[in-house]
Parts: structure tokens; sequence; C-alpha cells
């Protein structure tokens, strides 16, 4: 991907074959869970090895700006500059300024191409971990701070830009401040918070314990592990085994919240004073009325005690740990189908992208079922098994409960779709389906997904941009759907689906003007281009007959039209029927000239014959005179011969059944059995512009403007009952 002479490079900034990048083995979960993987799986992009020591001032060691700071950019650096921003979806040519700009130790140069390639991939996480290094290196620690906040606004769940910053603090901030330690337990708490529940957490968890460890606060690290405890990560064990070790090297009261401590002393005491009455039982001394047990000096709790509180502190977390392994066993399949967890612009396989799909189906999945098995919970209870007050005590507890869990699960739903696009940020499907989830439960939400899919990471993909306008309509905001359909325009200008998207929203919105005015432009801009002429002509001409009801309007458009494309059968097929949609023995003239016209026309003989058959059938189902209908029909007939029609009998309706059975398919088949003849396959009618019957066939031929397949769709929408080649009434007539 890169320039020759240097190894591959990740989409996350980071040597794929660096020694410095080798994963880690993780230890083996103890039985009966899965065994994992032999390799640790990276989390985002970054490889799973143990807790980094937190940062003294020491670690980022302050090297003084290149003495060509502030002087002429390198060498190469405009040729590379200018290479990247040509083709700004090339990421090997970004890599490669990068690169260069690195090698150089330009800072000025380096810190110019990190601000413009992170706005095109704000999601390679090494990156920005590079650019908050160069500003620490250049002495910068407030631009530094700010490139890692920025960075973390962009991917909040990686949990290694997290580390990074929480280092960088520790590395630049007076810890002998007391401010400091409440800053950095803010920053472990806002990390936590974006990122504690994803499955490669654990060095997160793991920092944020020693930390607290580290400064002495041994209650609150084990409460860091106990909410470690709760969360499904794949390193789950060693947060239960260094739960024991912290309990056990340290005293019970130290490491248990007040309130857990007292609770549990006391059950043990009673417990202990129960033991020792069933072993040797004692006349219990009477005291005087209002006189309490005296109390057991602080000093008086044996070591017996101690240990008993610390079993019945584990009994109480064994619960919580078999709970949480079940809650691993049943994800660890799924994760470990996921193969490249961070960001990169090569494309996934299919398998890869169906794991994401599946494991999306099924975290799903599992919050619908605790939803329902709480409301079916709901249903079922019977009020009149408990007085009146302990039902309402009781139900209120099971609705705060069953709250909770579907919070949670929502909350694991939200946390496995930001880690799919992370890795799938290309694929506009996985930020379809994410919108779709959160639409019904915030349209706030829903919109700022599509900001960020359309704004950052697929700013070329129409689809999901006009499916942004299309939300915005839906919800009643026609001024943002117009910007987006807008600034879509401006950034793929000359596709065609916008432009008709566009129009389409103004004739919805009332704006029949505008929506005109929008096709008017297009077909002034398009002149130097026939075929796109054409077809805005007739999208015009359309809107102006079917909707403004200006059927001259859009006679006047489609005849400015041909005179630029005479040869262009589309634009003689709509106006003869716009022509055929009029009043029928005003118009007879019209169409009669709207044929001559197109026979005189360097057009095929195909389009040539469907004009003449729809003449025809006009002259026979409204003329007055047989006369007329007989002059038309032998007008038709010798334009067969000059163009080398069929035989007379299947002029006559007497062509072969299973020949006839061929023309299913919307291609009229007439065999020729004179080898002199070359038969003429004549295809269907256009749509009738004037008719509710009009569809959108003429649309095949210009399908490549959309340049999207889906589109090509709208050459497809089938036949229009005009298989026959009109046979069915010749046999009416003589032969000529």
């Amino acid at each position: 991907m890169a320039a020759e002479g240097f190894k591959e490079m990740s989409g996350n900034g980071v040597l794929e074959e660096s020694p410095a990048m080798d994963v880690t083995e993780a230890p083996p979960p103890p039985p009966p869970p899965p065994p994992p993987p032999p390799e640790a799986s990276e989390e985002n992009g970054s490889a799973a090895v143990a807790p980094e020591a937190p940062a003294g001032p020491e670690s980022y060691s302050t090297v003084p700006a290149a003495a060509n700071e502030e002087g002429e950019l390198p060498a190469d650096f405009e040729r590379l500059w200018k290479a990247a921003h040509d083709n700004p979806q090339d990421f090997t040519s970004w890599t490669d300024l990068l690169q260069y700009c690195e090698h150089e130790g330009h800072v000025i140069a380096s810190r110019r191409a990190l601000e413009a390639f992170l706005v095109r991939y704000p999601l390679c996480y090494g990156y920005w971990k590079k650019f908050a290094d160069l500003e620490r290196r250049a002495g910068d620690n407030d631009k530094a701070e700010e490139v890692c906040i920025r960075g973390l606004q962009a991917i909040p769940l990686s949990v290694d830009l997290w580390i990074h910053y929480i280092n960088l603090l520790l590395g630049t901030l007076d810890m002998n401040l007391p401010d400091s330690a409440v800053r950095i337990r803010s920053v472990f708490e806002n990390a936590v918070a974006a990122c504690g529940l994803d499955f490669h957490s654990d060095r997160l968890w793991d920092l944020y314990m020693e930390w607290e460890k580290e400064h002495g606060n041994m209650r609150n690290a084990a409460a860091v592990l106990d909410r470690a405890l709760r969360v499904p990560t794949q390193l789950y064990n060693t947060h239960y085994e260094k739960f024991k070790e912290h309990l056990n090297n340290h005293p019970p009261k130290d490491v248990l919240s007040s309130e857990e401590y007292e609770e549990l002393r006391a059950f043990c005491r009673q417990s202990q004073k129960a033991e020792r009455a069933e072993q040797a039982p004692e006349v219990e001394e009477e005291r005087p009325p209002g006189e309490e047990e005296p109390a057991t000096p602080e000093g008086a709790d044996s070591e017996e005690l101690m240990q008993k509180i610390r079993e019945q502190v584990l009994l109480r977390r064994d619960k919580v740990y078999q709970d949480n392994e079940d809650e691993v066993r049943k994800r660890w399949n799924y994760e470990d189908a996921i193969k490249r967890p961070y960001f990169h612009v090569r494309p996934l396989d299919r398998l890869q992208l169906r794991a994401w799909h599946t494991y999306l189906d099924w975290e799903i999945a599992e919050l619908n079922r605790d939803t329902k098995d709480a409301t079916q919970g709901e249903d079922t209870h019977d009020p009149n098994q408990e007085s009146t007050e302990e039902s309402e005590v009781t139900t209120q507890r099971r609705a705060a409960s069953d709250d909770v869990a579907d919070a949670q699960g929502d909350q694991r739903v939200r946390i496995l779709f930001e880690r799919c696009l992370i890795a799938v940020a290309l694929y506009e499907e996985f930020w379809t389906r994410y919108i779709q989830y959160l639409e019904p439960q915030s349209v706030d939400e829903a919109r700022a997904v599509y900001r960020r899919a359309c704004e950052v990471h697929l700013p070329n993909k129409p689809n999901i941009h006009m499916q942004w306008a299309t939300f915005e309509e839906r919800h009643g905001d026609l001024t943002e759907a117009r910007r987006v359909l807008e600034a879509l325009e401006k950034t793929l200008p000359g596709l065609a689906v916008i432009r008709l998207h566009r129009a389409a929203l103004e004739r919805r919105a009332g704006q029949l003007d505008q929506s005109e005015a929008l096709l008017r432009e297009a077909v002034a801009a398009s002149k130097e281009r026939p075929m796109l002429h054409a077809f805005y002509s007739i999208k015009l001409a359309r809107l102006m007959l079917k909707v403004s009801r200006n059927p001259d309007g859009a006679r006047t458009v489609l005849q400015e039209a041909l005179e630029i494309s005479p040869d262009n059968d589309k634009l003689h097929l709509n106006l003869l029927e716009l022509e055929l949609s009029g009043d029928p023995w005003a118009s007879a003239e019209a169409v009669q000239e709207c044929v001559t016209r197109a026979l005189a026309a360097p057009l095929t003989p195909q389009a040539k014959l469907l004009v003449s058959q729809r003449g025809l059938q006009f002259t026979e189902e409204y003329s007055n005179s047989v006369q007329s209908v007989l002059a038309v029909y032998e007008a038709h007939q010798k334009l067969l011969e000059e163009l080398g029609g069929t035989k007379r009998e299947a002029e006559n309706g007497d062509e072969d059944p299973e020949k006839a059975s061929k023309t299913a398919d919307g291609s009229s088949a007439h065999a020729v059995s004179s080898a002199s003849h070359v038969p003429i396959t004549t295809p269907p009618p256009p749509p009738v512009m004037g008719a509710d019957t009009s569809t959108q066939a003429e649309y095949g031929a210009y399908s490549s403007w959309y340049q999207q397949p889906q589109y090509g769709s709208y050459g497809n929408y089938g036949n229009y009952g005009y298989q026959n080649t009109w046979n069915y009434n010749q046999g009416y007539y003589p032969p000529s």
C-alpha cells in the first residue's frame, strides 16, 4: 500500500509487520468456557497486551523541533501532497505522504498532512496517536491533549486512544495537585462509559484499577473490579482473580463499601454466635430492660471473622461471575469470527460481512427476548397473592429492574453497532441498519448517524445521502432535505438521479414552479450532450403534461429537443404519445404529423415500425372514415415492404402459434420464411405520456447516468401489453 521500500501499514497507522505490534498470548479462561483463540484478538486494531504502566514525565521526552521547521517544506512534499489531493480516495497516496513527512521529521509538514488525512479517515486511531505524540515532542502539551480529544470524539470506542490520552495526562499533569487526581478519575469514568462494555476493554479496566491502587484508594480499586465483573469481556476471568487477590491482601473494611461491610460483619457475627450455640449451649445472661449488648471493640474482630466476611463476599461475587461467564460464552463464537475489528480501506470478504450481520442479529434478538420475557412476567403476575402495598412495591421494583435490563441490552446493541461501524465504515448497509434501529427510539440520534455517515465516511455514496434527504422530508424538515440534496449534487455533479430527486421533492412540497425550473436548468445545461438533453426534456415534458396540465408547453419542450436530437426515437415516441393523449378528433392531424416526421427521421427500422403501428392503431380506433383507415394501413404495409417485412400470412394473423408464443418477452418476433428477407424485431412501445399506463422504460438507455447498480432497474419496468405486432386487426383488410 505504501511507497516501495516501506512495510505495509494498516488503516490505523500501525506497521502490520512491526515486531512492536506482536500480539501477546491471552491467558486462557478457566473451564467450562470455550477456549480462547491462540492469540488475543485486536480491539479496533490494537494489540491486546497488558495494561500500560502510567507514564511519568520521563515517558514523554520533549524533542526539539526540527531545524527546518520554520523553513521550506521538504523537497517531495508538494508532489506527494498533490497526488493525495488529486485523488483523495486513494489511501496509498495518503500513507505515502504521511510516511515521507514522518521520515523527514518536519513538524509543519507532518501536522499539515495529518490534519488533512484525519478529516477523511478519522477512524484511523493510530494516526491520532502519532499526531498527539508529534505535538507532545514539539513541546505543546495543550495541543497534544486537544488532538487526543478530537480523536476520541471521532472514535470513542478506541480503548487504545483512551489509554494514550490518559497516559498523556499522567505524564503532563502535576499529580501533587488535588485537582489532577480528580481530573484523571473523571477521564477514566468517561472512558469506561464510552467503551467499557466493549468485549476488548479489559486493559482499560485494569489500568483504572491499578491507578486507584497506586494512589492508595483500595476501596475505589475494588469498586472498579466489581463493575468489571459484570461486563462480558475477553479476559473476564482475570478480573475475578484480581478481585480475589485484592480482597485477600487487604482487610475487608478497607476494600468493601461501608454499607456492605457492616451488613456482612453483622451477618457473620450472628452466624458465629449461632455456631457456638449449637456446639456448647449456654444460658444467655439477662440484662436490664433497655440495655443493649455491649459493642465489640474495633480490634476485637478476629481473623476468623474476617475470613468469614471474605467468604461471603466471594459467595456473592461468584454468582455475578457465573452469570457473566454465561454472557461471555454466548458471545465467544461471534467474537471469534471477527478477524478485522479495526478500520481499513481494504474491502472485507463476504464471510466477515456476514459475521457482523449475524452478530447484530443475535444481539438484537437477545434484547427483544429479554423485553418480551419481562412483559410476559408482568402480565402473569397475580396481585391477589400479596397485599396491595406489597404488590405495588414489588411491581415498582420489577419495573425498575426491567428498565435497567432493557437499558443495558440497548447499550450493548449500540456498542456492537458502533464497533461494527469502525470495521465496515465504508459499507452503506450497516449505517442504514443502525439508523433503522435508532429511529424508533430517537429521531435526533438517527439524524446524527446520517450526518456521520454522509459527511465523514461516505461523501461520495449517493444512495445514503438520498435516504437521508427522504428521512428529513418524512420528518417534516424540507429545508434540511433540500440542503442534503444540493450538497450531494455539488459533490457529484451530473448525476441525473440527484436532480430528479430534487425536482420530485419540490413537486411533493407543492413547489411546481421550482420543480419545473430545476428540470429546465438541467435541460439547458445538457445541450452539449444530446442523449442527456433528451432524457431531461422527456422528464420536463412529462411533468408539464401530467402535473402542470400544460400540454402546449410539453409539446414545445419535445419539439425543441427534436431539433437537437432528430435521431432520438424516444423523443419521437413521447411526442406521438402526447398527441395521442389529447382529443382524438382534434389531434388526428397532429398525430399524422408526428408519424410523418418520425418516418422521415434517421431512426432505426424498429422505431419507425413502432411509430407507424401506433398511428395505425389510433386511426382505426378513432377515425370516422374507413378510407382513412385503409390509407394508413396501405402506408404501413408499404413501410413493412421497404424495411424487409414479413409474409402476407403473418401480416394477416396466420403465423405459426409456436412463433407467436415467442413474443411473450415483449419483443415481437415475426419469423421470415423467405431467406431474402431480414426479420424485423419490434420492441414494445414507449410509455404513453398522457395515459395512466405509462411507465419508465425509456430510462433503460440512460441507466449509465445513475452510476449505481440499483438504478439500472429503471430500464426494467417490463412491457406495456404490446407484445403483438398489431396482427389482430390486419385480417380485416384485404392484401394490397
